[in-house]
C-alpha cells in the first residue's frame, strides 16, 4: 500500500472557514481506526494556496478539494482509509 498523504491548508481563511475543524475530524478518525501510529498516513498542513475562495482546502494523495465540510472530510477519509473493525 502506498503511503497516504493528507494535506491540510492552514491559511487564514481556510482556518477559519472550516480546516479547524477538520483537523479534529482527522485526528480522531485517524485514532478510532488505529491509523495513528501507521506509517502508511501522512497528515500535514500547508500555508495558502491562493484558492481562499473555494475553501476549506485539503490535499489528499495529490488530489484537490475544496469547501470541506467535517462531513465531506469523512467520507473523504473512510474512501481514503476504510474504518477498521
Amino acid at each position: 500500500m502506498a503511503k497516504s498523504k493528507i494535506v491540510i491548508c492552514l491559511g487564514s481563511s481556510c482556518f477559519a472557514r472550516g480546516n479547524e475543524e477538520n483537523i479534529k475530524v482527522v485526528e480522531n478518525y485517524l485514532s478510532a481506526n488505529s491509523y495513528q501510529d501507521d506509517v502508511d498516513v501522512e497528515l500535514s498542513g500547508t500555508l495558502c494556496q491562493g484558492r481562499c475562495a473555494d475553501g476549506p482546502n485539503v490535499i489528499i494523495d495529490g488530489e484537490f478539494y475544496s469547501k470541506v465540510d467535517p462531513g465531506v472530510m469523512l467520507d473523504l477519509l473512510k474512501r481514503l482509509l476504510p474504518p477498521r473493525a
